[in-house]
C-alpha cells in the first residue's frame, strides 16, 4: 500500500504510523494495569491481566500490518502449523538484528501464547515500552560481566533467583518464553572472537535455556527450535523500511523436551555435559540449515 512511495516519505511514514500505533496500545494498558495492581480479588487480577494480553496482541497485529504496508519485503515461513495458544512453549532462536524481535512477534502472534522474553534491567526505562514490558510480566534481569561475579559471587544466585520467581508466576499463565540462546547479536568480530565452531552461529549458552526448562517442570513440554535468515544480510528496522531486506526466511520446528534434559545444571556435571551436547547439536543442524537456506538463494 504505502510500499511504493519514496524512501523519504515512506521511512517517516512508517516510524509515525509505529509509534501512533504503540501510544494508543500502550496508553490503555498502563491504565489497566493501574487498575488490576488495586484490585483486591485475585480473580479480577487474572482477568485484566488477560485483557493486557489482548490489547498486546492487537499492537503486534497492528504492527505487522505496517510492516506489510510499508515494505515490499517477502516472508517465508514454514513449521508454524499445528501450534495452539494452549499449549506453552521455550522458543530458542539464533539472533542477528533487532529485527529479530518484529519478526517472531510477527509470526507468532495469536498462534501461541503471547510470547515474553528476559530483559535488560536498564530498558524499564525505555519511555513507553519500559512499563509496558513491565505491565505485562516481562521478567527484567541484571546482566553482569565475569569480573563484577567473580568479585561477587552472590549475584549470580540473585539472577537465578529472579529468574526461578519469573518462571514460577509463568508456570500459571498460558506462555511462550523466548531465549535468544547466543546471548547477543552475532557479528563476525564476536564469531571470531569466539573462534565459533560454527559458521554461521555463535556458541550457544545451554545454562539459561536449562535453567529455565527446570524451573518451568511439567508446564512447559515443547521447544520451538526457530531459524532466521536474511539472504541479503541482517540488517537495522530502518533498512527494512527503506527497502534493503528484501526477504526473510524463518523455519520453525516443534521439539519434545525429553525428560533426561530437566536436571541441576550447575551442581550435577554428568546432566550439565549430556545438556551442553543437546544443545550443541542442535546449533548444529540450525548451523546447517542456515547454509542450505543461503546455497538455495545464492
Amino acid at each position: 500500500m504505502f510500499a511504493s512511495l519514496p524512501v523519504f516519505l515512506r521511512v517517516p511514514l512508517a516510524c509515525l504510523f509505529l509509534l501512533c500505533n504503540t501510544v494508543l496500545h500502550v496508553l490503555p494498558l498502563l491504565l489497566l494495569t493501574l487498575v488490576r495492581i488495586v484490585l483486591p480479588v485475585k480473580a479480577l487480577r487474572d482477568a485484566c491481566g488477560g485483557v493486557l494480553v489482548y490489547i498486546a496482541e492487537s499492537w503486534l497485529s497492528i504492527n505487522g500490518w505496517l510492516w506489510g504496508a510499508f515494505t515490499r519485503t517477502r516472508w517465508t515461513v514454514d513449521g508454524v502449523d499445528g501450534l495452539s495458544v494452549r499449549d506453552n512453549y521455550l522458543v530458542v532462536c539464533n539472533h542477528q538484528s533487532w529485527i529479530d524481535i518484529p519478526a517472531l512477534q510477527k509470526i507468532f502472534n495469536r498462534r501461541i501464547p503471547f510470547m515474553r522474553f528476559f530483559l535488560k534491567s536498564q530498558l524499564i526505562w525505555v519511555p513507553l515500552l519500559g512499563p509496558a514490558w513491565w505491565a505485562l510480566d516481562f521478567p527484567f534481569m541484571k546482566r553482569h560481566s565475569r569480573e563484577e561475579l567473580a568479585r561477587h559471587p552472590e549475584l549470580k544466585s540473585r539472577d537465578r533467583d529472579a529468574t526461578r520467581r519469573a518462571c514460577e508466576k509463568f508456570r500459571h499463565l498460558p506462555v511462550a518464553i523466548m531465549n535468544f540462546t547466543e546471548g547477543t547479536r552475532f557479528t563476525k568480530a564476536k564469531h571470531d572472537a569466539q573462534n565459533s565452531p560454527y559458521r554461521h552461529l555463535l556458541r550457544p549458552k545451554a545454562g539459561g535455556v536449562a535453567f529455565v526448562i527446570d524451573a518451568m517442570g511439567d508446564a512447559i513440554r515443547h521447544m520451538l527450535d526457530v531459524t532466521i535468515v536474511y539472504p541479503d544480510g541482517a540488517g537495522s528496522m530502518m533498512d527494512m523500511l527503506a527497502g534493503r531486506i528484501r526477504e526473510v526466511r524463518i523455519h520453525v520446528r516443534k521439539l519434545p523436551i525429553p525428560e533426561n534434559m530437566r536436571g541441576d545444571y550447575e551442581g550435577d556435571t554428568a546432566f550439565r555435559e549430556r545438556f551442553q551436547a543437546w544443545i550443541n547439536e542442535l546449533w548444529v543442524e540450525k548451523d546447517e540449515r542456515i547454509a542450505q537456506t543461503f546455497a538455495r538463494t545464492a
